[in-house]
């Protein structure tokens, strides 16, 4: 049980990170998105173990090879995209809003490619995939909000400058994924 939970908490974290950089571009924490926020790197992290665990091992090799050029690209993407934002924008311009359904989506897949692989290796540790996906999806869940609104304080405290570092910490999280798997 404790490798679950030490699983979860790795597993949570790059969405934490996420959730972090988009409260800090929020103009007001609403608890709607948050939880919105919250459920969709919740569901993603829990579903994508389970499609690992039915793929099983006959399509690691092929998972394995391209996996972590996709977080990369897309988290890149979205980092590079804050960064522009926030250092092209006027003051009184309206903040990138990461709450909204493309870039949530693309941010749920990008942070759970990881906890797909992962759950190839879900029957080693002898722990029901029921209670596997849903310790991972509520650690999630739990960090993603707490993420959120931890990101929004932070955010008044520094001002804008929270985008910018919400930009270098997505671009950094694809590059750790990139440096992971090639070395």
């Amino acid at each position: 049980m404790l490798n679950i939970l030490l699983i979860s908490f790795s597993l949570a974290m790059d969405c934490f990170a996420v959730s972090l950089a988009g409260g800090s571009t929020a103009e007001k924490p609403r608890i709607p998105d948050a939880l919105k926020v919250g459920l969709f790197f919740g569901l993603f992290q829990a579903i994508m173990p389970l499609i690992g665990w039915l793929a099983g091992y006959s399509f690691k090799d092929l998972i394995e090879s391209f996996d972590h050029w996709v977080a990369f690209a897309l988290l890149a993407a979205i980092g590079i995209k804050m960064l522009v934002e926030a250092f092209k924008k006027k003051s009184d311009e309206k903040k990138m809003n990461l709450t909204k359904l493309p870039g949530l989506l693309v941010l749920s897949v990008a942070t759970s490619i990881d906890a797909l692989v992962i759950g190839i290796s879900l029957p080693f540790l002898k722990i029901p995939l029921y209670i596997s996906v849903t310790i991972i999806g509520s650690f999630t869940f739990i960090f993603s909000v707490t993420g959120y609104f931890l990101g929004h304080k932070i955010g008044k405290i520094i001002g804008n400058k929270m985008e910018i570092v919400g930009g270098v910490i997505l671009t950094g999280i694809g590059i750790k994924i990139l440096i992971e798997h090639l070395l």
